[in-house]
């Protein structure tokens, strides 16, 4: 991987495990429910961003303003609004669907095929657009219904459940569904004492 390293606080790690583009660009927010987790704290961290969630053009990385966080900052929240009214069935805040429509309109990354994946004039703003893109896509296509926000009061993650029976309850078995089994043969464990 090029660009900055990880942080060394594995909370700040970007957690990809939405199953689309929009939903894991949304979790660089962490625990909306409580003390929210800014996962984006500055440039390097969204850039760190688009290269993990390979959506950066070439090997090189992408260089961010502080004018492309904000408004990465502001798509992301347009998109989080997005979904949660459109998952509640609610009419979304015309703000976030300004904002995620005009960032779509962007130009987006242009796939290529050899070494290079994605091609693009103004990569951050590419990307973004991409995110944006599919945030529309996942809106008004039929997997809106398989959106779901993790379980765990402590989560606030999206996901798309790509299970068989439609029935996942957690962002990852490895994150919060482990710590729901814990808690449950905790809980077991105080009753048959």
């Amino acid at each position: 991987m090029t660009g900055s390293p990880a942080p060394a606080d594995p909370a700040l790690a970007f957690p990809f495990i939405g199953g689309r583009p929009c939903l894991d660009f949304v979790a660089t927010l962490g625990r909306r429910h409580a003390t929210p987790l800014e996962r984006i704290p500055d440039t390097a961290a969204l850039a760190r961003w688009f290269t993990e969630a390979e959506l950066a053009a070439g090997a090189e990385p992408v260089r961010v303003s502080a004018r492309d966080l904000a408004d990465a900052r502001s798509l992301r929240e347009a998109v989080y609004g997005l979904l949660r009214a459109a998952m509640a069935g609610a009419e979304p805040d015309p703000a976030d669907v300004s904002r995620v429509n005009a960032v779509a309109a962007q130009p987006d990354l242009a796939p290529q095929l050899g070494a290079a994946r994605w091609t693009a004039r103004g990569p951050a703003r590419a990307a973004l657009a991409t995110v944006a893109r599919d945030a529309v896509l996942l809106v008004r296509g039929p997997l809106l219904e398989r959106v779901k926000e993790c379980e765990n009061p402590d989560c606030s993650l999206l996901f798309l459940d790509d299970s068989q029976a439609r029935r996942r309850r957690w962002c990852s078995m490895d994150r919060c569904g482990n710590l729901a089994k814990i808690a449950g043969y905790r809980a077991r464990s105080r009753v048959t004492r």
